[in-house]
């Protein structure tokens, strides 16, 4: 099994896969589904990643860290222990990998090391190996975990619908209404986009409404794919959209 090796490599391949494999149907298949977990996974490189940082670990270790992570899920039968009744993908993401960190790692670095590790905190990193996912207000990893995780499918989901677009050859009437996909707003009036694209400007309200509406389509598809039960998608977007605020 392929992993991607480093940030710029993993979050390219990350978000150009839009992926097919359901949560629900990896708890189904049991110790046969490693691949389609790890396909899962590789979706949640960000996150991953975004946590470990915020433990402390330095960039490097922490993709060190990740990497291990993944092929630690694959060699230790990772779907042994896991039941229907876990619930969402992500939850199960976290808590395996807090395991991961706080036992299997550790343990395994201190016999070849002959004795604990020091773990340099976040705090005292230089400020060039904070990288862009050191939030602009203080959050704990179980929260910036969450919100690596929302972005990653926002942009995700986005890609998607950019790609149906160019299909039907839309790009170009996506690139001028994206901004209004997430309800923050385009940086042109309806009135504006509608004159450059040559339109009324009742069209472009029209396929604004329409490209909104495909994009929760894909949204709620993208999160059906991560819970057990259909029944806790609401509850997963609500999450979501708590995550960026």
């Amino acid at each position: 099994m392929q992993f991607p090796a480093r940030l710029s490599d993993r979050t390219q391949s990350g978000a150009a896969r839009f992926q097919t494999t359901h949560w629900s149907m990896v708890l189904k298949a049991g110790l046969g589904a490693e691949e389609a977990l790890l396909r899962l996974c590789r979706n949640y490189w960000v996150p991953l990643y975004a946590y470990t940082r915020r433990r402390g670990h330095g960039v490097h270790e922490a993709e060190d860290l990740t990497q291990s992570f993944f092929a630690h899920v694959l060699e230790n039968h990772g779907l042994a222990t896991v039941a229907p009744s876990k619930g969402r993908f992500r939850s199960f993401l976290l808590v395996s990998l807090k395991h991961f960190l706080d036992n299997e790692w550790n343990k395994e670095r201190a016999l070849k090391r002959g004795g604990g590790r020091v773990t340099i905190s976040w705090d005292e990193l230089p400020p060039r190996e904070r990288e862009a996912i050191e939030p602009s207000q203080e959050l704990s990893p179980e929260r910036l975990f969450d919100r690596e995780w929302a972005l990653t499918l926002l942009d995700r989901v986005m890609k998607q619908l950019q790609k149906e677009c160019v299909a039907a050859r839309k790009g170009e009437l996506f690139e001028q209404l994206k901004g209004y996909l997430t309800g923050d707003g385009g940086e042109k009036s309806y009135q504006q986009i509608a004159k450059d694209l040559n339109m009324t400007e009742g069209a472009v309200k029209v396929s604004a409404h329409r490209l909104r509406r495909r994009f929760g389509e894909l949204l709620r598809d993208q999160i059906e794919r991560t819970v057990a039960d259909p029944s806790e998608i609401d509850a997963e977007l609500r999450e979501l959209f708590a995550a960026l605020n």
